[in-house]
């Protein structure tokens, strides 16, 4: 029975190329809405929406491509951790920057 358990938990998930390929035409549409929204004058929504789908394009490919969707519990919480520590760097960095040279800005 300890064959059959060690077997188990080694074993890998096999994606299908057209998942890939659905992943493909997805990312190929984010970059043309990308292009197309840039071209557009929304104001200060403009990095907003830029940066909406550049989120969804990473985490097709975080998900997807580097196969985190299937892998184990430790890699996904080791993603969400490097995900943490980056928001935490960049609300630090944006902290220092909006505390600096008040009223000159």
């Amino acid at each position: 029975m300890s064959e059959q358990t060690s077997h188990a938990e080694h074993e890998h998930h096999v994606t299908s190329p057209t998942v890939y390929i659905v992943i493909l035409f997805s990312l190929l549409v984010g970059t043309a809405l990308t292009v197309w929204a840039s071209f557009i004058d929304l104001g200060p929504w403009n990095p907003v929406i830029a940066l909406a789908i550049a989120t969804s394009k990473a985490m097709l490919v975080v998900l997807f491509f580097m196969g985190v969707k299937y892998s184990t519990k430790l890699t996904k919480l080791t993603v969400i951790a490097g995900i943490f520590l980056f928001l935490g760097l960049i609300g630090m960095t944006l902290a220092d920057y909006m505390s600096r040279a008040w009223g000159r800005w």
